[in-house]
């Protein structure tokens, strides 16, 4: 059985063994599971949301407006009467769109400015890095701000705004990567057979630099999350009537007072997101540096 075992684990690829070896580091975890269950759900529901949806979010009904949360309305409704569990269905949707292309954005600049300066050194190196310094020298919401106030206020400005003002930790950490590897044998044998320094950079250095940068990506999402809910309660962000968890609760603010339902339920969702992400992030760092999991 051990044999047949080991047989059909070696005709599998290598990246999926890997995974399967990840994501079972993962559920062994109480803390990394829940983070890893959460965003299964999130991206299930968001997949699934025409059919986990009761009622168009879209909809408007003034007859049942502000109602409790009850069997024909399971999260209730808000001031024009559209269910609440709807749209917090489809501002899943919302969210994944946010962390999706801010991540496909965020991760490449960060990787190419911080291992072109790491490996480059130099002038370069200090004219790169004084460029993020001044990024991070700013609180990220308020950057975030800034940028969509010139761009004006949307989803696909925030989203902008947001990558724009993301990206320097990653830089920083890949250039902290960098420097560890940029004088190993390995690197010093591509130099002498010839490649160049954007070869080694793109084939030798981001490998290396890979897995401590999806975990700082992963760890950055609770951020990106808060700062997009941020955007979108104070309007700079998705637009009425779009619903966006964030612009959910700056509508319903002002009627939570009685009726508490209305900023309770997308509260909890933007806080069990950014929690899982967290929780998910401390799980990838231990699964994939054999330090910490040597510690544990």
């Amino acid at each position: 059985m051990t044999e047949s075992t080991n047989r059909s684990q070696r005709r599998l690829p290598e990246p999926i063994i890997a995974l399967g070896n990840i994501l079972a580091f993962l559920m062994r975890s109480p803390t990394s599971a829940f983070g890893l269950i959460v965003l299964s759900i999130l991206i299930i529901t968001a997949i699934f949301a025409p059919l986990v949806a009761t009622h168009d979010p879209y909809v408007q009904d003034l007859n049942i407006t502000l109602q409790a949360p009850g069997a024909g309305h399971l999260f209730g409704t808000d001031e024009l009467g559209r269910d609440i569990f709807s749209r917090l269905v489809w501002g899943s949707r919302i969210t994944l769109t946010i962390i999706f292309l801010v991540s496909i954005v965020v991760g490449p600049i960060g990787l190419l400015v911080g291992t072109t300066a790491g490996y480059f050194g130099g002038r370069l190196d200090t004219a790169m890095m004084r460029i993020t310094d001044i990024f991070l020298s700013f609180p990220s919401l308020i950057l975030s701000l800034a940028f969509v106030a010139a761009l004006g206020p949307s989803l696909n400005n925030a989203i902008i705004a947001i990558a724009l003002t993301s990206w320097p930790p990653i830089a920083r950490l890949a250039r902290a990567e960098t420097l560890t590897f940029r004088k190993a044998d390995y690197i010093a044998a591509a130099r002498l057979q010839g490649a160049s320094s954007l070869r080694i950079i793109i084939k030798s250095i981001v490998p290396m630099c890979l897995p401590s940068v999806l975990i700082r990506l992963t760890l950055n999402m609770a951020t990106v999350i808060l700062t997009a809910a941020g955007l979108g309660f104070l309007g700079l962000g998705a637009q009425p009537p779009m619903p966006e968890w964030g612009a959910m609760i700056a509508t319903g603010r002002r009627y939570m007072i009685d009726s508490w339902w209305l900023v309770t339920y997308p509260g909890v969702a933007i806080l069990s997101v950014s929690l899982a992400f967290n929780l998910l992030g401390d799980g990838l760092r231990d699964a994939l540096d054999p330090k910490q999991m040597n510690r544990r």
